[in-house]
């Protein structure tokens, strides 16, 4: 096992789903990973599926549809136990063949895409489940390596010029926009990268959570290489 994720207060290991979604997070640990070392071809699934857009939704039916050797069987075997799985524990998983998300490029002091650290927010509880099969992985930070944008002077001044209103609807604006939403790394902080095939448990901001929610962002993605990833 790797020893970046054993040794880490921030997350927790365990050795099969039913540990992941029942793991608790509390104090700093807000990562669950379902720890794998999978067998398969999962670049074979990637070289038949055809990208429609940069990111493509894969439905299971276009999964089974796919002519595979034996290696992308296997692969694609892991793929649909892992979204029934999710799906029999009340997740709405989807399965993506990526070539890039989509950048926010409108400011030059903030952005608000899935790039930037970053927590996601859900009105009801519920976590973030993710594993990416093939290409380039997602990073977490801890909490204490992260400042929130909106609270770096700088850009929070910067914010308060482009907001038109009143004093009193300054955060709900931020709020709006998803600027709190957005966290920028302190100096000497280190990212965690999530690995291909392991399947990880993030926790969100919602009503009634017991810890802070994980900071992650998507990786850069490397020229010609597309990402399959399953999400939810």
């Amino acid at each position: 096992m790797d020893n970046r994720f054993s040794d880490n207060s921030q997350l927790m290991v365990v050795s099969a789903f039913s540990e992941l979604i029942e793991a608790d997070f509390h104090g700093d640990r807000n990562a669950v990973c379902w720890y794998r070392n999978l067998v398969g071809d999962f670049g074979e699934i990637v070289s038949k599926l055809q990208l429609k857009e940069n990111l493509t939704e894969v439905s299971m039916e276009d999964l089974h549809a796919l002519k595979l050797s034996e290696e992308g069987v296997m692969a694609r075997e892991i793929i649909l136990k892992d979204f029934q799985l999710l799906a029999d524990s009340g997740a709405s998983p989807s399965l993506n063949l990526l070539k890039n998300y989509q950048r926010d490029d409108e400011f030059d002091f903030i952005s608000t895409d899935v790039y930037s650290f970053h927590v996601d927010r859900s009105p009801i509880g519920t976590d973030t489940f993710l594993c990416t099969y093939h290409g380039t992985a997602s990073e977490i930070l801890p909490n204490n390596q992260v400042e929130q944008k909106i609270l770096i002077p700088e850009i929070r001044q910067k914010l308060k010029e482009l907001y038109d209103g009143p004093e009193a609807g300054f955060d709900a604006f931020l709020t709006e926009h998803y600027f709190d939403m957005h966290y920028r790394p302190k100096a000497g902080a280190i990212p965690l990268n999530l690995g291909t095939g392991h399947l990880w448990r993030l926790a969100v901001d919602h009503p009634g959570k017991q810890c802070l929610p994980c900071v992650h962002r998507a990786p850069i993605e490397k020229d010609g290489e597309y990402r399959l990833l399953l999400i939810c």
